[in-house]
């Protein structure tokens, strides 16, 4: 795996100071992250004890979204905004495993992501994975960089799971958005997720979260759909996790994060 960044040394990690990544992987049950990244999750799990399944239904829908892509819609590309640190079907094991010749970029600003990268995010032979260390407040160099691993003159699947909302400004996200999708070609996806207001609990655990120096905001279901102005939203629409194509019936108990799938004419 190729991994490209403008700098010649990475980022140190700063373990005094909680990462996103690094509390998703504890609430996941990984072992990659630190006593303030534990401390920061137990918290948010106290205040919202779902927290954990929504973790976990994060990755599932991931799962589900990439195989539609990768099986129905025929996309070989993927740029994964906002990776997280590497876990169980990641999005170029899902795709490889359907499309062998798939090629992804992952794109995360954490350096712990970048360590883990290099061992553990490596292509099939006959496809590409490569890794930028990047915020998400760059889309300039998101794009300059993927383009390096990525033709953009053919569809993309473009997936931003749980990273929007890191972004304070909901503008700003908006904007930041466009920027990536306004280069994709004709008849790429756009998968998003992030959290929302939906319930107290998870309002109280985000609060606590951003109190602990871990800043998360949260958006309203009309704001989730905002994300989606000008593609064509694919069946069934803005739902939970959990209600996005499951295979299961009845369906599951929704979480408070919501997502859709969408593609770009």
């Amino acid at each position: 795996m190729a991994v490209t960044d403008d700098s010649s040394t990475h980022s140190a990690v700063d373990t005094t100071k909680p990462s996103s990544a690094r509390v998703w992987n504890y609430l996941l049950g990984g072992k990659d992250n630190f006593e303030i990244d534990r401390k920061v999750g137990d918290e948010v799990r106290d205040a919202n004890p779902q927290i954990a399944t929504l973790a976990l239904e994060q990755r599932k829908f991931l799962v589900r979204a990439v195989t539609y892509l990768a099986a129905e819609a025929g996309i070989e590309q993927f740029l994964d905004v906002g990776t997280g640190l590497p876990t169980a079907n990641n999005t170029h094991e899902v795709a490889q495993r359907i499309a062998p010749k798939s090629r992804i970029v992952y794109v995360d600003n954490d350096p712990l992501v970048l360590v883990n990268a290099r061992a553990l995010l490596v292509s099939s032979p006959e496809g590409a994975t490569d890794y930028i260390e990047s915020d998400v407040e760059d889309p300039d160099k998101i794009l300059r960089q993927a383009a390096r691993t990525l033709d953009f003159s053919k569809p993309i699947g473009l997936t931003m799971l749980g990273i929007l909302g890191n972004v304070a400004d909901y503008d700003e996200a908006r904007s930041i958005l466009k920027r990536l999708v306004d280069v994709l070609s004709a008849g790429s996806y756009v998968v998003v997720c992030d959290g929302t207001s939906t319930s107290q609990e998870n309002v109280d655990a985000v609060r606590i979260a951003s109190e602990q120096g871990h800043p998360y905001n949260l958006r309203t279901l009309d704001q989730i759909t905002g994300f989606f102005f000008g593609l064509d939203l694919l069946e069934p629409g803005v739902v939970p996790l959990t209600h996005w194509r499951p295979e299961v019936d009845p369906l599951p108990p929704a979480v408070d994060c919501y997502c859709g799938v969408a593609l770009k004419r």
